[in-house]
């Protein structure tokens, strides 16, 4: 049986690592930090460029860990990103909200299908606030509305959702290619042709 509830009652919603400005860059720092230009709508986290920094204090931070929700709440597109493989000491910046899922009935992976779906879609836009920039408070996020269909489903749900990125993927790499085809084409035409001996 399919129910709806809200986001705050499946996951726990809280704001990304506070720094102070920008994130201070410290080679071969003993943390990682996720940026918004780390994370793309497709889901994929640029793992290998992120910035180290050294974070220290009294308080330990909330590192992130395999199946937290990275949501980018600004900006022209508002999506969600489920983190796998997590390097140990990884936090994200304060540009996003992490979700962690409070109940085992409910899949990371489809809670980021679900947002990243146009009916929330509408709901995130429709509440979106900001004069400059757009984004979405943390209240409006945690009274998205959420399907909860059966396990089963939401797996079936899931990876359709990953053979239309595959899909994606495969489109675009061809579209490059028939680019760079035709550039070569026309690069060919510019070139003078080589004179008969």
């Amino acid at each position: 049986m399919q129910m709806i509830s809200s986001l705050k009652v499946l996951a726990e919603v809280r704001a990304g690592h506070p720094f102070r400005g920008s994130v201070p860059l410290v080679e071969g720092g003993n943390t990682r930090v996720i940026q918004m230009r780390d994370v793309s709508p497709d889901g994929t986290v640029a793992w290998d460029h992120l910035a180290r920094t050294d974070l220290a204090g009294n308080r330990s931070p909330d590192w992130l860990r395999d199946g937290d929700l990275l949501f980018v709440a600004r900006g022209a597109r508002y999506y969600a990103v489920c983190l796998s493989q997590v390097p140990s000491g990884t936090v994200c910046a304060q540009h996003f909200f992490v979700l962690r899922s409070k109940t085992e009935g409910v899949l990371p992976e489809y809670l980021a299908w679900h947002i990243n779906r146009a009916p929330s879609q509408r709901y995130l836009r429709n509440n979106a606030e900001g004069s400059d920039q757009l984004s979405i408070r943390r209240a409006v996020l945690e009274e998205l509305p959420v399907a909860v269909p059966e396990l089963a489903r939401q797996r079936l749900l899931v990876n359709l959702g990953a053979a239309a990125v595959q899909e994606r993927r495969r489109f675009e790499a061809l579209i490059h290619n028939r680019e760079l085809q035709l550039d070569a084409l026309a690069q060919r035409l510019l070139s003078p042709s080589p004179r008969p001996r």
